[in-house]
């Protein structure tokens, strides 16, 4: 199954966090922090959104900064996902 955004809407995929601290220190899934660093894997086609044209910036395979409580969260054959709209992306990251 296949995710098709529409509109300004983005399909994200969460990059993992680390499992560990810098120094070593194994933490347990409740200590983890939600990551807000992910992945693009789909892209709306822009269009009218309330009455205002807009031009999709983003595109597949960008990282990108997304607040924590952010986007609706979705589950297809097992991967997580989370759908927001472009204007909810704070950043993208370049290497």
């Amino acid at each position: 199954m296949k995710l098709k955004p529409l509109l300004d809407k983005v399909v994200l995929k969460k990059v993992e966090a680390e499992e560990t601290t810098k120094t070593g220190i194994l933490l347990p899934g409740s200590a983890q922090e939600k990551p807000q660093m992910s992945e693009i894997v789909a892209v709306g086609p822009g269009g009218l959104v309330d009455g205002k044209e807009v031009v999709m910036t983003l595109k597949v395979g960008d990282k990108v900064i997304i607040g924590k409580y952010t986007g609706t969260e979705v589950k297809i054959g097992g991967v997580e996902y989370t759908i927001v709209s472009q204007s909810d992306i704070l950043a993208v990251v370049e290497d």
